[in-house]
């Protein structure tokens, strides 16, 4: 079993900036990769981006060059940073954990609004 806890959601100006943190506590050992999601109100949970084990990482083109997704190892924690941030970036963002059996775990999500 894998517990996810986001944080760092809130309001903020189009222009402004966030920083999401998901930490993960439980059988973390097993997961093979984390990522963020986000689901905005009458649309379908989509993929933000995810970083993998070894660090890899992948990205929705409508983030490329403004959301980056890090994560400490030693504190079992993932973050999103995310710039530049704009209208449509606003979403309940979910924090997702899959293991290495394709297991996925989410956590409660965290509500991101920007105001134009």
């Amino acid at each position: 079993q894998v517990q996810l806890v986001e944080s760092g959601g809130g309001l903020v100006q189009a222009g402004g900036s966030l920083r999401l943190s998901c930490a993960a506590s439980g059988s973390s050992a097993s997961i093979r990769r984390m990522a963020w999601y986000r689901q905005a109100p009458g649309k379908q949970r989509e993929l933000v981006a995810l970083i993998t084990r070894s660090g890899l990482t992948n990205y929705v083109d409508s983030v490329k060059g403004r959301f980056a997704i890090s994560r400490d190892n030693a504190k079992n924690t993932v973050y999103l940073q995310m710039n530049s941030l704009k209208f449509e970036d606003t979403a309940v963002y979910f924090c997702n954990a899959q293991e290495l059996t394709g297991y996925n775990y989410w956590g409660q999500g965290t509500q991101v609004t920007v105001s134009s």
